[in-house]
């Protein structure tokens, strides 16, 4: 199959989407000002990231998931409140930043405009290791529509285990090829090809702020590489 059977896109949220590192570096910041401190608060927002993301990938791969992405953002910003001598911030600090900054994340601008004229050709799903009630206040909080919400938390099997593109794809009631999968990150995509998607990387240099993104240069096997939401919508025939 080629890009022309294509009929849903699935998109990666954490990332591609949301604008996650200001989010959090604000949040950090904000509450790091209430007891005085100065710290890299956009250093400790990737570390909080890379901590909670290394928990949930693959995740269910052995056993059933016992908690969602809420919790591991919860549990990686308890161990780096406490190595970084932030062990006084209260519960109620702390849910401010796990919480409600992540259910308040903002969209990258591009991407408003453009998800409306994608839907007028393909189903558009918002396909996640997010849990489900982020996707849906941050869907809330940014006018979001999306047609789906296919989050791993209901699969039971995280990105990047096979089994959560394959049941993706099932419950789209379409076969893989006839999916793209859209994200930022080779190791999602590639993961999607491997059991059939065709796949799409847009680029988010800003994603981890200042710091390069692990993997910013898309593998060439993608089917398609653009800059930004404009452009996959140009790729993909919408005017």
């Amino acid at each position: 199959m080629s890009l022309a059977d294509v009929k849903a896109l699935t998109f990666d949220t954490g990332g591609t989407i949301l604008d996650w590192h200001t989010g959090f570096s604000s949040a950090l910041r904000s509450a790091g000002t209430h007891y005085g401190l100065e710290k890299d608060w956009g250093q400790l927002a990737n570390e909080m990231r890379r901590r909670s993301l290394k928990k949930m990938l693959n995740l269910g791969q052995h056993k059933a998931p016992e908690y969602n992405f809420d919790d591991a953002h919860r549990m990686a910003l308890d161990e780096i409140l406490n190595e970084q001598g932030l062990a006084q911030m209260n519960a109620d600090e702390r849910r401010a930043i796990w919480w409600e900054a992540t259910h308040h994340l903002k969209v990258w601008p591009d991407f408003p405009a453009i998800l409306p004229k994608l839907k007028q050709k393909f189903i558009c799903a918002s396909f996640t290791i997010l849990s489900y009630r982020i996707i849906i206040d941050t869907a809330r909080e940014n006018g979001l529509s999306w047609d789906a919400v296919i989050s791993c938390e209901g699969i039971g099997k995280y990105k990047v285990l096979p089994e959560a593109y394959q049941t993706a794809a099932h419950y789209l009631q379409l076969q893989p090829a006839e999916c793209c999968m859209i994200a930022c990150h080779n190791f999602d995509l590639d993961a999607a090809k491997a059991v059939g998607f065709k796949t799409a990387f847009v680029r988010r240099p800003k994603e981890w702020g200042s710091e390069t993104p692990p993997d910013p240069t898309p593998n060439a096997h993608h089917d398609i590489i653009v800059d930004d939401f404009p452009s996959l919508a140009t790729a993909l025939g919408i005017a």
